[in-house]
């Protein structure tokens, strides 16, 4: 009988210092926040961004194509959020098989060659960006600032574009 006892009594302490060990756990995840990343802007200054440029569209769009009821040029890409995290791990693997470590995207507005009498139209498309590793022992010790395009990375480009292709900010 004193063995169960002492059974039951360290089965209620252990209970009871897992019961606040777990509710202090989830108090603490509870008070983390999701910091914003730096460069977030509001709607409203997305929208402002967007109607600035109107005027550069409609100049490009004016000189190259006729008026088409296709919408025109595109004026925005989309990729889902599985692609973009699947471009980021792979795009990571490949810069550190180049000698990199990735620590950003850098995004480029391009165009299709013209093929077959039609312009090409606008694209976007991400390419990482690091630094060169160096060896930690090295006498040659180079400050690097600023993150660079990382050399012989692939790129990530075929996002989707809007609908229609010249459609404004919010779609």
């Amino acid at each position: 009988m004193k063995n169960l006892g002492t059974l039951l009594l360290g089965v209620i302490i252990g209970g009871a210092i897992m019961y606040f060990y777990c509710c202090k756990e989830s108090d603490q995840m509870e008070i983390r926040e999701i910091a914003a990343p730096k460069g977030i802007i509001t709607p409203k200054e997305a929208m402002a961004l967007d109607q600035a440029y109107n005027i550069k569209h409609r100049i490009i769009n004016d000189s190259l194509f006729k008026k088409s009821t296709d919408g025109g040029d595109n004026r925005s890409s989309w990729w889902s959020l599985e692609d973009i995290q699947n471009y980021i791990n792979y795009a990571e693997n490949q810069s550190g098989e180049l000698g990199y470590t990735m620590d950003g995207l850098r995004v480029y507005l391009g165009s299709y060659p013209d093929s077959k009498g039609q312009t090409g139209l606008t694209t976007m498309f991400f390419i990482p960006t690091g630094k060169k590793n160096i060896a930690q022992g090295s006498i040659l010790l180079k400050p690097q600032i600023g993150s660079n395009d990382i050399t012989g990375a692939d790129g990530l480009n075929m996002g989707g574009q809007g609908d229609p292709p010249s459609a404004n900010y919010p779609q």
